[in-house]
Formats: C-alpha cells, sequence, structure tokens
C-alpha cells in the first residue's frame, strides 16, 4: 500500500509540476518571448536527473568501465569482451538514457562473437557535463569510435540513431548501422518540444536559430532526407508503428532515403521497449550476419515523407 500511495503522490507531483511550467512558459511566450526562448534552450539542453539515478543502480554485468577524455569532459565507457581483438558492436544510447541500456543485446552479442562498446554522453550518466545537443551526441559518438578503431557496426537508440546517421555521415567507421526509433528532423523535436513545455509554436524556430549560429550548423544538415543519401554503408531501420515519442513516419524517412537501407516495423513496443524486444535483437543478428531483414522502401519524389 505504501508503495502504491508512493507512486501515486509522485505522478500527482509531476502532473502539477508540468502544469506549472507549461503555464509560465505559455505567459512568457506572450509577455516576454526573449527570455522564454533562453530559458527553454537552457531546458531543451539539459536531460532528465534521473539519467543519473539509473546509470548508478542499472547492472553492467561485468563491463569494464573507463573514463575517455573528450573536449574536456570525461566520459564514462563501457566494454564488454576485447574490442581490439574481436569485432565489435558500439552502442550509442537515447536522450536521457545511459550506455548500459544496452545490457540485453550484450549476452547475444557476444555469443555470435562480438564485442560490445558502449558509453555514458555528456550529462548522462556517470559522464561529466550538464547540458548537450544532438550536434554533440554525434561529436561524441565520434570520439569514441576513433577511439576504440573501426566497428562492425552501430546501434543507436532514439536520439542515439539520430546521432549515429550523423556520424557516419561525418566519418564513423562502422560496416552497418542499426537505427532504433530514430528521430528524422530536430525542427520537428523542437515543435514538440515546446507543445510540451507550453511555448508558443512560433518560438520553438527562433530558439533552435539560436543553437545554429552559437554551434555553426544549419538544421537542414540533421535531417534525414538531406544525411542519409551520403552513407554508403547497409543500415537496418526499426521502429515501432504505436511509437507515441517518435513517430514510425520519421523511421521510414529514413529507411526511404538511405540507400542500402531496409525497415523493420514492429507493433505494440512503442519506443523503449523495442530496444529490449528478443525479435528485435534476433534481427539485428540476422541482419549483422548479411541476411535480409525488413522491406525496402523505395523513395520518390511525389511522396517525400510516404509510402511509395
Amino acid at each position: 500500500m505504501h508503495s502504491l500511495l508512493s507512486r501515486i503522490s509522485t505522478i500527482v507531483r509531476t502532473k502539477v509540476t508540468l502544469s506549472l511550467l507549461r503555464a509560465g512558459f505559455a505567459v512568457g511566450s506572450r509577455l516576454a518571448p526573449e527570455s522564454t526562448i533562453r530559458r527553454a534552450g537552457r531546458l531543451f539542453c539539459t536531460p532528465f536527473a534521473s539519467t543519473r539515478t539509473r546509470a548508478r543502480t542499472a547492472p553492467s554485468l561485468g563491463a569494464r568501465e573507463a573514463q575517455l577524455d573528450v573536449d574536456g569532459l570525461r566520459l564514462t565507457t563501457y566494454a564488454w569482451g576485447d574490442p581490439h581483438a574481436q569485432p565489435y558492436v558500439l552502442f550509442a544510447h537515447g536522450w536521457s538514457s545511459h550506455g548500459t541500456r544496452i545490457a540485453p543485446w550484450v549476452g547475444p552479442l557476444q555469443a555470435a562473437g562480438y564485442a560490445v562498446v558502449a558509453f555514458d554522453q555528456a550529462a548522462h550518466g556517470k559522464s561529466d557535463g550538464r547540458q548537450t545537443t544532438l550536434p554533440d551526441f554525434a561529436c561524441h559518438l565520434l570520439a569514441v569510435g576513433r577511439h576504440f578503431g573501426p566497428a562492425a557496426a552501430v546501434v543507436g537508440h532514439s536520439l542515439g540513431g539520430a546521432a549515429s546517421a550523423i556520424a557516419l555521415a561525418n566519418g564513423l567507421q562502422a560496416e552497418r548501422a542499426v537505427l532504433i526509433a530514430p528521430p528524422a528532423d530536430p525542427l520537428v523535436m523542437a515543435e514538440q518540444f515546446a507543445g510540451m513545455i507550453g511555448m508558443a509554436r512560433h518560438l520553438s524556430r527562433r530558439m533552435f536559430a539560436r543553437f545554429e549560429r552559437s554551434m555553426r550548423f544549419a538544421a537542414e544538415d540533421l535531417q534525414a532526407q538531406h544525411l542519409v543519401p551520403t552513407i554508403a554503408r547497409p543500415a537496418l531501420i526499426v521502429h515501432d508503428l504505436e511509437d507515441r515519442e517518435v513517430p514510425w513516419a520519421e523511421g521510414e524517412r529514413y529507411a526511404r532515403f538511405w540507400g542500402e537501407s531496409r525497415l523493420l516495423s514492429t507493433r505494440g513496443l512503442g519506443h523503449n521497449r523495442v530496444v529490449d524486444s528478443e525479435r528485435v535483437i534476433d534481427a539485428a543478428l540476422r541482419f549483422l550476419r548479411g541476411e535480409a531483414v525488413g522491406d525496402r522502401v523505395v523513395s520518390s519524389p511525389n511522396l517525400p515523407y510516404g509510402f511509395a
């Protein structure tokens, strides 16, 4: 009973906090748009504090932990097996997640002869930092890949999937890629974030424009339809039809524009359980063996984001 009451109390507090947050951003959008944009930008780049707790309490399954210095930040890495002597799979976690999220994959991958490497992104898990962005995710993934050397495959979930595509387009050495529930458009992400916190949606574009100016990149460079046509290696895109966080159509967009990719659609797994699915892990292993998994999606200029 105490546990049930505690969960109910937490849910109530969360709803009250979110309601107050939304009210504050709604008022700020009208009365003080510039300061509201700055506040939203800070929040947009700050992972949930729970990522630290989950990383500390998650089982590491005997991983060798190490610290890797990247841009003045210490990133915590995890290795199972010997990535310098075995073909290895590099894992990129999603927003407010952590490296040992790959735990369900470790046993099957090792049984198939692979070592496994994961890491906590900046401001996540056991790594340094308080804020981070999608371009940071990609840069840090590139740094980890350079440290461990060419990988047999990179597996990325959610924002880690988007970061994997960006990293591959910018030199990450991996023979194959498995992207699970990857968001396809950072501008859409910003709009969804604005809607969640109650900020006027038109301000989300101005917020993102600040990131573009400060980090010297264009949003178009991070959109799947512009990014993945340059990646010349096989990919398996996995996306659940009932994903409420990143719609299935975004994974389909990757598959449409990635020349050597196939799309595996699941149902009933949502955005997070899809990573733990034995069916998905088995499909990924078959893909790594060179088998044809999923469906080939053909692009059409008349239907840029739909079925052809």
